[in-house]
C-alpha cells in the first residue's frame, strides 16, 4: 500500500490555511502524512496553526529559521517526507476528499511515475476550470504551455528528490517538470477536476511582471537556451497562459 507524503509551504496564509490542512486530512485515502513547512519569521500564525494541528497524529510542522521561499521550503520537506509517493498542497489551495484515492488508483492501473489531474482556477471574481486536453505531457509539450497544476500533481518520491526545487520566486515548479520530462518520463493526466487552486490577491502566482522575469529565466538560466530561443518561447508561455 502506498504511503503518501503531502508536503505545504506556509507564507502568510491564515485566512485559507484551515481549510487546506482540513482537505488534505479528510481524505478517504488515510495512508499519508502533511508536512508543513511553517516559512515565516513572523511567529503570529504558527500557534494558530499548532493549534489546527495538534488534533492530528499525522501533521508535521517544520519550522525554518528564516525566509526561504516556497521552493525551498518544498526542498526541506521533501527531503524530511518518508512516503514512496509525493503530492504537493498550496495553503492556500483545497483538494476534493477523494483526490489521492482516484490518483492513487490511476497510478497504479498504468505503473505511471508521474501524474496530474484538472483543476479549477478561483480568483476573487472568476472560477475557471483547467482541463488538460492530452492524455500525457512531455518535454515539447511543456516548453510551450505550462499546464501542470502544482497541488494536484503525485509523483514517486525517488523521482522528486532527484529534481529538487530552484531559488525562484515564481514558476519553480515549472523548471522541475521540464528536468524530469526531459528524462523522457511524460507527466500523465487523470482527467478529472480534483483540486481547488485559489490565486489569491497576496499570491506570488499572481504577479504578472514576476512571473514574466521568472519564465524567462527559466529557458535563459536552467535550460540554457539562446537569447532569442528564450524570448520566442516566453512569448508562446505568456500567449497560452492569457488563453487559460
Amino acid at each position: 500500500m502506498h504511503f503518501v507524503s503531502v508536503i505545504m509551504p506556509y507564507f502568510k496564509k491564515k485566512e485559507y490555511v484551515e481549510k487546506s490542512i482540513l482537505s488534505v486530512i479528510n481524505q478517504t485515502y488515510k495512508n499519508l502524512e502533511l508536512i508543513i513547512i511553517y516559512d515565516d519569521e513572523s511567529m503570529d500564525d504558527f500557534d494558530y496553526i499548532s493549534n489546527i494541528c495538534r488534533k492530528f497524529k499525522n501533521i508535521k510542522i517544520i519550522k525554518n529559521i528564516e525566509n526561504l521561499g516556497a521552493g525551498e521550503s518544498r526542498n526541506i520537506g521533501i527531503k524530511t517526507a518518508t512516503g514512496d509517493l509525493i503530492a504537493f498542497i498550496d495553503a492556500d489551495d483545497y483538494w476534493y476528499e477523494k483526490k489521492i484515492e482516484k490518483q492513487i488508483n490511476f497510478l497504479q492501473k498504468n505503473n505511471y511515475k508521474f501524474i496530474f489531474c484538472n483543476y479549477i482556477k478561483k480568483s476573487q471574481n472568476s472560477e475557471r476550470e483547467i482541463i488538460c486536453n492530452k492524455k500525457y505531457l512531455d518535454y515539447s509539450n511543456l516548453l510551450k504551455s505550462c499546464d501542470i497544476g502544482l497541488s494536484t500533481v503525485l509523483i514517486e518520491t525517488n523521482l522528486i528528490k532527484q529534481n529538487l526545487f530552484p531559488n525562484l520566486k515564481t514558476k519553480e515548479d515549472y523548471v522541475v517538470w521540464l528536468q524530469i520530462t526531459k528524462k523522457e518520463i511524460q507527466a500523465y493526466c487523470l482527467n478529472e477536476i480534483l483540486v481547488i487552486w485559489n490565486n489569491s490577491k497576496n499570491s506570488l502566482s499572481s504577479n504578472i511582471i514576476q512571473k514574466i522575469l521568472d519564465g524567462y529565466k527559466v529557458y535563459r538560466v536552467y535550460e540554457k537556451f539562446s537569447l532569442f530561443k528564450s524570448f520566442l518561447l516566453l512569448i508562446i508561455l505568456s500567449l497560452n497562459s492569457i488563453r487559460k
